[in-house]
């Protein structure tokens, strides 16, 4: 989705799909938002309650940018449909360390 700024300046906005888990790496959690840095603060901090707040899910392991919402949906519910160890390889391949991503966003 393209937007225009004043002097016709196009500006691309940029979606994330995303993969958290808890402290032990047990649980994952697959969402999709156009402000990362902003959804995993809200997933650590607990502030909407659902699945994350119950499970403890607090570690940004994950994330890919898509160009429009569409994509994004789709990516996410082709993760979300995914095995297990699907989710594990995909974390691999970005974070082998599964460090939270959340402090170099």
């Amino acid at each position: 989705m393209n937007t225009l700024l004043g002097a016709g300046i196009k500006v691309n906005k940029q979606y994330y799909v995303y993969i958290m888990t808890n402290k032990t790496n047990r649980v994952f959690y697959t969402g999709v938002t156009n402000d990362l840095k902003r959804r995993a603060y809200e997933h650590k901090e607990k502030l909407i309650d659902g699945f994350t707040g119950k499970y403890n899910v607090c570690k940004l392991v994950f994330y890919e940018v898509c160009e429009d919402i569409e994509n994004a949906i789709l990516r996410e519910k082709q993760i979300k449909g995914g095995s297990r160890e699907k989710k594990i390889e995909l974390v691999n391949s970005m974070n082998k360390e599964w460090c939270d991503l959340y402090e170099k966003l």
